[in-house]
């Protein structure tokens, strides 16, 4: 064997045995290969439900990556991270995977390039500018740039904003800016928003969500709940269920979504809801307990009082209870206050209005995970109370200086003007918004009416004790959250955008994830489930440091390079004086 061996690389056949086994090798790597991830938080591994996503795809999942060229730094480290996640997409999905990278607007003139950038902003995306070095020695110009993606699938298409659920400003003006930790947010959801949209388009069974009323919450066609609609329409089969006249509700709803009820909840519709909880339902409320709108500041001041609405008894039976109190807190957004007036004209300065909180994600949950402040308007804090068998998960808190003011309470714009009492200010992290989930108890278990078994038995269906599997309540103590402002000249805002700052926060992105939170059965949700540490350098070593190691990299290979010339000298000249 050893003596054939020798034969074939000394012979002449040595040179194509050697590029065979070359091919075969290359071949052989192009059909087997793995991936070693070595990274801590695992970020080059897909999840399960990603890959699962991935496995089943039955036709070509097109995918156009708009950020590329000449970009930042941070921007091209994005670009990056989507070149390397959807080649990892590709290793599950195969053929059925085919993306690329192009520069939206390129090579066409600028009436065309506007019509390109008018169909981007209207499927989703935002623009973003940045300043580009044109040529070298011809100083810098601003260059609009979309962070994001079109997927399209079997003839559909969907739009993925990188960016989105991250906090951007003046977002009109195209000119958002982002910090490193948020961009870092936005490569840690990649995955998610890549999977989650091709999910969407593949999906053949999309879950069908409720929008109650009944108790006076907001009406289809109502402008400040503009959005929850479009939000919901865009993501779901959308149904209404009138809590107060319809007999039940449908089991078969994926979600039954309730923003800010008005009117006192019957006893009746309180039975119609817990029963579908029972049944297996997911419930999301948007609950608002008092009187206070911020329309009424109008004249400068207003008083917040108790709005009863009857339904914490049930909560309470779940595992929650709204208080009646009104959060303030440091951490907040800014309104126009009246300062003065100069030659007759008044004169207005953004001013912090505590009681706009900027919520702060309250745990790891996959609904909040890497999601940036979510606006509030007149919040309340939550009580978790003792429910066997139910797990309670704060989603949304107050930051660390923050405080509860009990009511009735007179709120005025002046105090804005004075300095405020930082001693208040002392507590930290209160709940605002918790998630409940396990195998809840009926409310009404021992003292259900006959009515009420008759309504039920009526339409061949029984009484539940207690839920027949793990269900899901999500209770929100701020339905303002997801009603959005209405700008005089523009109409309906973003979810989450103050009309005067222009400042849009991830409301959106908060309510979306709650209600597929309680509607996907598949669990999507858990690519949102990363981490990305980041690893910034030390911004004072990196400046008293600097000389050292510029030294180190520039002189250290040199003299590498030089010490093994000088050794291998010095090898040479004694082997061949021998």
């Amino acid at each position: 064997m050893k003596l054939s061996i020798n034969k074939i690389f000394r012979g002449k056949i040595w040179l194509p045995v050697t590029i065979v086994l070359l091919v075969a090798i290359n071949w052989l790597g192009s059909q087997f290969h793995t991936r070693l991830d070595l990274t801590n938080e695992k970020r080059f591994t897909l999840s399960g439900s990603t890959e699962s996503i991935l496995k089943k795809l039955d036709s070509t999942v097109d995918i156009t990556v708009l950020l590329t060229g000449d970009v930042t730094s941070e921007f091209k480290k994005l670009s990056n991270s989507a070149s390397e996640l959807l080649a990892n997409f590709k290793d599950y999905g195969g053929n059925k995977i085919q993306y690329k990278f192009e520069l939206p607007g390129e090579g066409l003139d600028d009436s065309a390039k506007a019509n390109v950038f008018d169909s981007l902003i209207s499927m989703g995306l935002r623009p973003t500018n940045q300043q580009v070095q044109v040529k070298e020695g011809e100083g810098k110009t601003q260059r609009q740039i979309f962070p994001g993606a079109i997927i399209q699938y079997a003839g559909k298409s969907i739009a993925v904003d990188m960016l989105q659920g991250q906090v951007q400003k003046n977002v009109f003006n195209s000119d958002d800016i982002l910090d490193k930790q948020s961009l870092n947010s936005a490569e840690a959801l990649l995955e998610y928003k890549f999977a989650n949209a091709i999910q969407k388009l593949t999906q053949k069974d999309v879950p069908v969500v409720a929008y109650a009323y009944g108790n006076g919450e907001p009406p289809y066609g109502f402008l400040p709940a503009h959005d929850v609609f479009e939000t919901l329409g865009k993501n779901f089969i959308v149904d209404t269920v009138n809590v107060r006249s319809q007999p039940f509700i449908n089991p078969e709803y994926a979600a039954v979504v309730i923003v800010k009820p008005t009117e006192k909840f019957t006893d009746d519709d309180k039975f119609k809801l817990d029963q579908y909880v029972m049944n297996g339902g997911s419930l999301l409320f948007f609950m608002d307990v008092l009187y206070a709108e911020r329309d009424s500041l109008q004249n400068g001041e207003l008083i917040t009082y108790s709005r009863d609405l009857n339904i914490n008894d049930l909560l309470f039976r779940y595992g929650v209870r709204i208080t009646t109190d009104l959060l303030a807190d440091k951490h907040c957004d800014k309104i126009p206050v009246e300062v003065g007036s100069v030659g007759g004209q008044s004169q207005k300065q953004l001013l912090p209005w505590p009681y706009a909180p900027l919520l702060q994600p309250g745990s790891d949950n996959v609904i909040v995970k890497n999601q940036a402040d979510v606006l509030g308007q007149f919040a309340n804090s939550i009580d978790t109370v003792e429910a066997p068998g139910i797990t309670k998960t704060i989603l949304l808190s107050s930051s660390g200086s923050a405080y509860t003011l009990p009511t009735p309470a007179r709120i005025e714009l002046n105090s804005l003007q004075t300095i405020e009492d930082v001693t208040k200010f002392n507590r930290k992290n209160i709940p605002v918004a918790v998630l409940l989930e396990g195998k809840f108890s009926s409310m009404y278990a021992n003292h259900a009416s006959q009515a009420q078994l008759d309504s039920l038995k009526s339409y061949n269906l029984g009484f539940l004790k207690e839920s027949t599997t793990p269900g899901k309540v999500i209770v929100v103590a701020d339905a303002d959250i997801v009603l959005n402002q209405v700008s005089e000249s523009i109409g309906p805002l973003p979810m989450g955008m103050n009309k005067y700052t222009k400042i849009q926060y991830a409301n959106k992105d908060f309510f979306l994830n709650c209600t597929e939170y309680l509607a996907d059965k598949k669990n999507i949700l858990d690519a949102r489930a990363k981490d990305y540490t980041l690893r910034l350098l030390d911004v004072q070593k990196t400046t008293t440091q600097r000389s050292f190691w510029q030294m180190i990299n520039i002189v250290a290979p040199i003299l590498l390079v030089c010490l093994f010339g000088l050794c291998y000298q010095w090898w040479r000249k004694r082997k061949y004086t021998k």
